[in-house]
């Protein structure tokens, strides 16, 4: 009788499972890698956000010791005036730093739809700046004003796609915050570096200037004494300035304050009124220990 003799690894016949054996394991370990870009990714742009909120912070400033009172207002336009009695009340402390979270829609081109994202933003008063980091499904965002400096970054996991500054991104940036005052509203009362000008019964106009940049921005209140809208001519990105608009609604009451809880910015061009960003304030905490 023959002996059965087992096949050697050369000799036995060619299955496809060990194909797509392998083949499962390249795809296994490509979504493996992929998982740990973006994790890594992830954990590279918290660490730069909290290093950029940490410098932030360090060179902010109390003024919390300061309070408000109606006396601040003699000489200011009427709307103006009407406008600082209905959202602080007397002896209201000055708010020095504000942390707010947020949701919304955002768009990465004018003519492009509309994508979810949800922010985090902190400000300091006394000494201009922010930090902002939004997120959508696809990217995230990052923009900051500290140190007088303006950076507007765009990051994919480990890869930075856009990183815009110079001097037109400086004042770019110094305008948000101006804009974004209407949150923490102590920050638009009158000073050396502020100022107030009459236009109309509905209308004033606002200039700050800081190390050496003057912004003007043209503020129009409504029929409650809110501010709802305000525009200037800002740099549109490295291009030429044109209209940007900020309106603001939904004012609500957060900590005695009353704020706009939605903020709406576009650009007014000559071919049409396009909006970029929609955000709706879900929290905001104010003089956060520096």
């Amino acid at each position: 009788m023959d002996t059965i003799r087992p096949l050697s690894k050369k000799e036995r016949p060619v299955s496809g499972d060990g194909n797509v054996t392998t083949a499962t394991k390249w795809a296994l370990g490509l979504i493996t890698l992929l998982i740990l870009v973006f994790l890594c990714g992830r954990l590279n742009l918290y660490l730069r956000f909290s290093g950029d909120v940490a410098r932030l912070l360090a060179n902010g400033s109390d003024v919390s010791g300061r309070k408000f009172s109606y006396r601040q207002l003699e000489g200011l336009p009427q709307p103006v005036q009407q406008y600082f009695t209905h959202v602080l009340r007397p002896g209201q402390s000055y708010i020095s730093s504000v942390h707010l979270l947020h949701t919304g829609l955002f768009k990465t081109e004018l003519k492009k739809g509309w994508v979810a994202i949800s922010g985090e933003e902190y400000f300091t008063a006394h000494r201009p700046g922010f930090v902002w980091k939004g997120k959508t499904p696809t990217f995230t965002a990052r923009d900051m004003f500290v140190d007088g400096k303006g950076l507007v970054v765009h990051l994919f996991s480990l890869f930075q796609i856009q990183d815009s500054h110079g001097p037109q991104f400086n004042r770019g940036e110094l305008m948000r915050w101006l804009g974004e005052s209407v949150c923490f509203p102590t920050n638009l009362l009158p000073s050396k570096d502020l100022q107030w000008y009459p236009v109309d019964d509905q209308s004033a106009r606002l200039e700050y200037s800081y190390q050496g940049m003057l912004i003007s921005l043209m503020v129009k209140f409504n029929a409650a004494h809110e501010i709802e809208q305000m525009t200037a001519m800002r740099n549109m990105g490295e291009g030429p300035r044109q209209k940007w608009v900020t309106r603001l609604s939904e004012y609500q009451l957060r900590d005695g304050i009353r704020i706009p809880t939605v903020l709406e910015a576009a650009w007014d061009l000559p071919e049409g009124y396009f909006p970029y960003a929609r955000f709706v304030i879900t929290e905001i905490e104010y003089n956060r220990a520096l």
